[in-house]
């Protein structure tokens, strides 16, 4: 998803209540309102773009009978927070408060623990290069029926992921409207 947003400059977010229920949006206020919905995904290359994108959206949404906690929704920014990351005309961050959440994160005592921080830094991969290698030790203490022992090994490969991770590039948007591989 993140490689189709290259070019882009303006985000909105609109949160829709209740499961996708309802939605009721005032004349007026639509040249303001956008969002991505499950009908497709809209891109926007400038503000023109992003208004007409807005008002066909806001249309769909009404006639489907859809309701927007306005409350949580923002429109014409220049940086949006999506999934745990932070999406802006340079390209595709971790969210600090992902960052600093893995900054305090403390050395796993259990095989449970250890997945769950595994699942934190695997949602993250594509900010790490190599990553695949990284967690091998780590990744030995969730197995079952082996004792849970963590060593020195284990610590480098933890401190590791979370120095990576808490230094994580901005990953740029692809250039160009040609296909790639």
């Amino acid at each position: 998803m993140f490689d189709q947003l290259q070019g882009l400059s303006v985000y909105s977010k609109i949160d829709l209540r209740f499961g996708y229920h309802q939605l009721c949006v005032l004349e007026k206020d639509i040249p303001i309102t956008a969002f991505r919905t499950r009908y497709g995904h809209y891109e926007f290359q400038n503000k023109e773009e992003h208004e007409e994108h807005l008002r066909i959206i806001l249309e769909l949404l009404q006639k489907e009978k859809l309701y927007a906690k306005f409350s949580k929704c923002k429109f014409w920014i220049d940086s949006v927070k999506f999934l745990g990351y932070v999406i802006n005309s340079q390209g595709v961050y971790v969210d600090p408060a992902k960052v600093e959440a893995i900054k305090n994160w403390t050395a796993p005592k259990t095989p449970t623990e250890v997945r769950q921080f595994l699942g934190l830094a695997g949602y993250y991969r594509r900010f790490i290069e190599g990553f695949s290698l990284i967690p091998k030790p780590l990744t030995k203490l969730t197995q079952k029926n082996k004792a849970y022992e963590w060593g020195e090994e284990e610590a480098e490969a933890f401190q590791l992921l979370k120095d990576r991770l808490c230094s994580a590039p901005i990953l740029a948007f692809p250039e160009g409207s040609e296909d790639f591989v």
